[in-house]
C-alpha cells in the first residue's frame, strides 16, 4: 500500500480529527496524573512512551506493512529531532504534573496552542495579529495569578510544565511541515518510538527504574498510552493534512473543560480558587484568541 502525500484541504475532516486528538489528549493527561501516584517519574515516563511506541508500530503493520518504515534522505535528521523533543516533552510534562493539579496544569498547557500559532506564522506564513498580543497577555496574567502566594509550591511544576509546552509547539510545527511527504501514522511512529529511547536512556542513566507498582497502576497507564501519545498525536497529525496548524492547533483551547470533569470523575480533583481564576484568564485569552482566528 502507498500513501497518499497530496494534502486536500477539508476543514470538516480536520476539524473533528483534532476534536477527537483533543479528547483523548485531555483523559489521557488525567489517567497520567493517576499513574504518576503508582509510577516514579522516571519509570512512569519509560512505561509510557514504549507502550506508546508498541501501538503505534502495530498501527503501521496492520495499515502499510515494514515497507512504510523507510524514511527519505532529507527528513531523517528533523525526524530525529522530533523524536528528541518527544523524550524531551515527555519527561518535562510528566515531572511538572507530578507536582501540580492536573486541572492546572491543563490551563497552563494552553500556552501550547499559542506558541504553535506563532510558530506558525513565524515558519509557515499563517496569519498573526497584532490584537492576538491582548488575549496572550490576558494568559500570562492569569498563570502569573495562578501562582501567587504559592510559587513555592507550584513553581516548579509550572516551570517544567511551560518547557515541556515549548517543546510540544515545536514538535507539532516540524510536524506539519513533514506530513505532507510522510504519513501520519509513520510519522507518530518514530516520534513516540525515538522519544522511548531517549526516555530509556535518560532512565537508566537516573538509575531509578523500578516495575514494582500495583496492576491497577499498571492497566491505567497502558491505557493513557493509547489514548493519547498513540492514537490523540495520530489523529492531531492527521487533521494537518487537511487545515492549517493554527487553526487544528486552536482547537487545542477546549482542552481544560474536558480535563475538569475528567480529573473530578478519575481521580476526584479540582483546582484551588486562585488557580480556577488564574486558569479561567488563561482559557479565557485561548478563546479570545480562537476567536480572532475563527
Amino acid at each position: 500500500m502507498s500513501w497518499d502525500s497530496h494534502i486536500r484541504s477539508d476543514p470538516f475532516k480536520g476539524f473533528f480529527c483534532s476534536l477527537v486528538g483533543t479528547v483523548l489528549f485531555s483523559i489521557a493527561y488525567v489517567i497520567a496524573k493517576y499513574g504518576l501516584e503508582g509510577f516514579n517519574q522516571e519509570t512512569f515516563s519509560l512505561v509510557w512512551a514504549s507502550a506508546a511506541a508498541i501501538y503505534s508500530l502495530a498501527i503501521v503493520l496492520a495499515t502499510s506493512g515494514w515497507q512504510q518504515l523507510t524514511l527519505p534522505a532529507h527528513a531523517v535528521s528533523t525526524i530525529a529531532l522530533i523524536g528528541l523533543l518527544t523524550g524531551a516533552g515527555m519527561i518535562l510534562s510528566w515531572a511538572g504534573l507530578a507536582r501540580l493539579d492536573p486541572s492546572f496544569a491543563g490551563f497552563l498547557w494552553r500556552f501550547a496552542p499559542v506558541l504553535t500559532i506563532v510558530l506558525g506564522a513565524l515558519y509557515l506564513g499563517e496569519r498573526l495579529l497584532v490584537g492576538e498580543l491582548v488575549p496572550i497577555a490576558i494568559m500570562v496574567l492569569g498563570g502569573c495569578l495562578g501562582a501567587i502566594g504559592r510559587w513555592h509550591i507550584v513553581g516548579v511544576g509550572m516551570a517544567l510544565t511551560l518547557l515541556a509546552c515549548c517543546a510540544f509547539a515545536v514538535q507539532l510545527l516540524i510536524a506539519k511541515m513533514q506530513v505532507a511527504r510522510i504519513h501520519s501514522v509513520i510519522l507518530n511512529f518514530y516520534r513516540v518510538g525515538i522519544g522511548a529511547l531517549i526516555i530509556a536512556l535518560w532512565t537508566l542513566l537516573t538509575g531509578k527504574v523500578d516495575f514494582n507498582v500495583e496492576a491497577s497502576y499498571w492497566l491505567v497507564t497502558l491505557l493513557g498510552a493509547f489514548l493519547g501519545p498513540c492514537t490523540g498525536f495520530l489523529l492531531t497529525f492527521r487533521s494537518y493534512r487537511h487545515w492549517d496548524l493554527s487553526r487544528s492547533s486552536i482547537v487545542l483551547t477546549v482542552q481544560p473543560l474536558f480535563i475538569l470533569p475528567s480529573a473530578y470523575f478519575i481521580i476526584g480533583q479540582l483546582p484551588t480558587g486562585m488557580e480556577l481564576i488564574g486558569g479561567s484568564m488563561i482559557l479565557a485569552g485561548a478563546f479570545w484568541l480562537a476567536w480572532i482566528h475563527r
